[in-house]
């Protein structure tokens, strides 16, 4: 049997712009991508703790260091910069496995930058 799991989650990030002309998807900072264990073009979903919205949409890199976060086309519309949301992926692994994955998890600052 396979189930889905968490595979990546950036917890309480803050979003910095939303472009309603871009073509879809989510900007982030590559710096939090990797601590995240993000890849560009990956799916993820995404929670906006201010107004409850939940979508998905994939990745694009953004400047490293940057801070960036940014929902371009349609998710614009569901996302006001200063807004802070949870971005997560999931994986699809065998049950035994999935026991003892343990998923990355990022903590940024209220300034969108890792934790040290």
């Amino acid at each position: 049997m396979q189930i889905q799991i968490v595979k990546s989650k950036i917890h309480r990030v803050k979003v910095t712009g939303a472009d309603l002309n871009y073509i879809g998807s989510v900007t982030i900072d590559e710096e939090l991508m990797e601590a995240a264990n993000i890849i560009e073009g990956e799916k993820v979903q995404i929670v906006n703790n201010n107004n409850g919205a939940r979508l998905e949409t994939y990745v694009i890199p953004g400047k490293r260091h940057s801070g960036e976060i940014v929902l371009n086309g349609a998710a614009a519309r569901l996302v006001s910069p200063g807004d802070i949301i949870i971005i997560m992926s999931y994986a699809i692994m065998d049950f035994e496995v999935a026991k003892s994955f343990k998923p990355s998890l990022v903590f940024p600052d209220e300034n969108t930058n890792l934790l040290k």
